[in-house]
């Protein structure tokens, strides 16, 4: 099976801004981290700090035949882009929105994450493993 993982703003820092938060894993590690752990499924990798770039690959996906199922970690666009909801929405693939931190146990204004209403489920504040579970959600729907 493929499965898109895409990454939204700041995750690129991952491992460096605020690792009493997010920790010191990188983005790079996560990938290495998931690629041993689903062998047998095709890993792809995206990220932007770019609500447009995300958006634009939501909808190379939609129209990509190969794709079985989608993680999204939106960072702060699950808290404000309707936008983003909308491709989200638009896919026919299941899909699973997931958090380093429990967005929850934060601030109020993250307590809201308006694109998880687009996608099969929510993980959130497993750290790196949020990512694993993650896939481990998608497997039964794909």
């Amino acid at each position: 099976m493929t499965i898109l993982i895409v990454n939204g703003p700041n995750l690129n820092l991952l491992g460096e801004r605020e690792p009493e938060i997010y920790g010191s894993t990188t983005l790079a590690d996560i990938e290495v981290l998931l690629r041993a752990a689903f062998p047998q499924h095709s890993l792809l990798f995206f990220q932007s700090n770019h609500e447009g770039e995300i958006i634009d690959r939501l909808h190379a996906a939609f129209r990509d035949a190969s794709l079985n199922g989608l993680i999204i970690n939106p960072g702060g666009f699950s808290h404000t882009s309707v936008a983003l909801r909308d491709a989200l929405s638009a896919l026919r693939i299941p899909k699973v929105e997931v958090h380093l931190s429990n967005i929850h146990a934060r601030e109020a204004f993250r307590h809201t994450s308006v694109t998880a209403g687009a996608c099969n489920g929510l993980i959130s504040g497993f750290g790196v493993s949020s990512y694993r579970l993650g896939i481990q959600a998608l497997e039964p729907l794909m």
